[in-house]
């Protein structure tokens, strides 16, 4: 199969792309282990375990660039072994880890590290603790939410597996997998799994938008720029920090348009771990922790983060439509480095501004008071 995109649109196999000439789904399984036609259901140790051995047609592109200007996609069939797709590295995009390069390693590395490390670095992830009324619903929900995560993080291995298999996967968009997985079934799993994908989106970007509209009125505008306020003015001002975000959010949006969500997921846990992990774990466990010191990690940790990832080579590529290897960045992923400077920044600053401070209580007695 061919994709050819030109100005007026997309040509598949040499036709101007339609409903009649569309890349179709793909992804099966060439061969199950002894011979088997088919297996009946299977239970999820017994589905890894037989994809396994079984031999899976995954579907491989070129990017072309033919001589009059335009660009073409050539989308080709590739037959693995099961035990090669379960290996990390199997995804073009984490193919790194099996690359003989130290860079690329690093890449993979800090990426595993932003994962690990941003889960409880996220904004919409903090702000369940503004609902709490104790420290054993503030442990309780915390086990909630790292519990509904886990099992959240294990399914989309199943996901991406059944649909890699089931015949349902488009190979011209890596983002409709889970979508196209359910519809391989029937129509209403279809408009369940997209309805919860939507108000998923809605309930983390409302989230997120509710928590930099909240710091935007009270942290920036009133304790730092000490702003006088009355209540309709913080509201004010929270609105009009939820529309900005939220334009700001759709014009960067439109601009990754290109790029896979799951990679965009990334950089947001590096950016989310790079600001906010150093503030929380040496707030918690360092006493010389000072406000500043915090307001310059989570200062630098976010500018860093980003200017990394706006210089990187996926950026250059798929946004700026730029050569990669202009990039003066090593690796797109910038955990491996921003982390430990935010906890450096935070060091750094703290001992320069800590002030010990006096006894904490101290009875003076005057001496016409004394007893003799």
């Amino acid at each position: 199969m061919t994709s050819i995109e030109i100005g007026g649109g997309a040509l598949v196999n040499g036709k101007l792309q339609s409903k009649e000439n569309d890349l179709h789904p793909v992804g099966t399984v060439a061969a199950l282990p002894g011979g088997k036609r088919e297996t009946g259901p299977l239970g999820p140790l017994e589905f890894i375990s037989t994809l396994q051995n079984s031999t899976i047609v995954t579907w491989a592109k070129e990017n072309r660039k033919e001589s009059n200007g335009d660009a073409s996609t050539v989308y080709y069939p590739v037959e693995k072994k099961g035990s090669d797709l379960l290996m990390p590295g199997a995804s073009p995009t984490f193919a790194g880890v099996r690359s003989p390069s130290l860079v690329k390693k690093l890449d993979f590395l800090s990426l595993m590290l932003a994962l690990f490390c941003g889960t409880a670095s996220l904004p919409h992830i903090l702000i369940r603790y503004y609902t709490v009324k104790d420290q054993a619903s503030a442990r309780k929900s915390t086990v909630v939410g790292i519990a509904s995560i886990g099992f959240f993080y294990i399914l989309t291995l199943y996901l991406g597996l059944g649909a890699m298999t089931s015949g349902a996967l488009d190979p011209t968009d890596t983002n409709m997998s889970a979508p196209l997985l359910a519809k391989s079934f029937n129509n209403f799993l279809f408009a369940v799994i997209s309805a919860i994908a939507f108000t998923t989106v809605l309930g983390t970007v409302s989230g997120l938008i509710m928590a930099g509209s909240g710091a935007v009125a009270h942290d920036l505008m009133e304790n730092f720029l000490k702003v006088k306020m009355d209540d309709r003015l913080k509201v004010f001002y929270g609105k009009l920090a939820a529309l900005v975000l939220g334009v700001l959010a759709m014009g960067l949006g439109i601009a990754f348009r290109k790029m896979n969500v799951t990679f965009l997921v990334g950089w947001a846990f590096n950016i989310a771990a790079s600001a906010n992990l150093p503030a929380l774990v040496m707030l918690l466990f360092w006493k010389r922790t000072t406000k500043q010191g915090i307001t310059a990690a989570v200062t630098i940790g976010m500018l860093s983060s980003l200017a990394w990832i706006l210089a990187s080579p996926q950026v250059y590529r798929d946004v700026y439509s730029l050569d990669p290897t202009r990039s003066i960045i090593p690796f797109s992923q910038p955990a491996l480095v921003t982390i430990p400077l935010g906890f450096l920044v935070l060091v750094v600053v703290s001992l320069i501004t800590y002030r010990p401070q006096a006894a904490a209580f101290e009875v003076v007695v005057p001496n016409q008071m004394r007893k003799p």
